[in-house]
């Protein structure tokens, strides 16, 4: 329903005609604009053109609109880990990590509202630790122990996690894209011989790009591979 017209011209939708996945739907068109950070009721009662009132009908606070889109990000988006084989665990956990990567930096909401976020949802959070029972049990069953196993797995989902923040920080910060001019002045060739000799010349030094996630990827899954060998 819609009310009349008003003297500027402008109608607004009556307070009950709006739904709860509406206004999510709209949270979510906004914060893709603006950012989490950034989203406001007064600016996603404009895009729903309804009274802010209608939003607050529904959620009293932002928080609670956050923890709302938190979940819907958890039911629909896919969550779920590559089942890891044991026989070929380091290659099949060196995909998942991968994949788990791209996910978050391909769907920037989603990194903002599960990792940096977070939620406390204790349902969502039992669901996550019994996902990570397979990889583990796989892990197991390729020779670690189950501390070992279960170190391993939550070493690179750490490493998968901090990647995408940092990385998801990085592009929302204009100060970390220094240009090749700024690292052909701070590397000098003199002071650091080794450095300024290696391709790229310390153009990736932390930054959350491949090249590093690889190198620590890989540092985790020799350790596991070590571990494999002396079992």
């Amino acid at each position: 329903m819609v009310r009349p017209a008003s003297a500027r011209g402008r109608q607004r939708r009556e307070r009950g005609s709006i739904s709860v996945d509406e206004i999510l739907r709209g949270a979510f068109e906004v914060a893709d604009e603006v950012s989490i950070e950034n989203l406001s009721m007064p600016q996603l009662a404009r895009h729903l053109d309804v009274g802010v009132t209608s939003i607050y009908w529904y959620f009293r606070r932002k928080d609670e609109l956050l923890d709302a889109m938190t979940e819907r990000v958890l039911l629909e988006y896919d969550m779920s880990v590559l089942a890891i084989d044991a026989g070929t665990w380091r290659e099949s956990l060196r995909a998942h990590a991968h994949r788990m990567r791209e996910m978050f930096k391909s769907n920037p909401i989603v990194c903002d509202l599960i990792l940096i976020r977070g939620t406390k949802n204790i349902p969502a959070a039992r669901t996550a630790l019994e996902k990570i029972e397979q990889p583990v049990a796989a892990l197991v069953a390729a020779g670690l122990t189950a501390k070992q196993a279960f170190d391993t797995y939550t070493s690179v989902a750490v490493l998968v996690r901090s990647s995408a923040v940092l990385q998801r920080l990085q592009s929302r910060s204009a100060e970390v894209h220094f240009p090749r001019e700024y690292w052909e002045q701070v590397i000098d060739a003199e002071a650091m011989p080794l450095i300024a000799s290696i391709p790229g010349r310390g153009y990736r030094i932390g930054m959350a790009d491949d090249g590093n996630f690889d190198h620590i990827l890989d540092s985790i899954l020799d350790r596991a591979e070590a571990f494999c060998h002396n079992s």
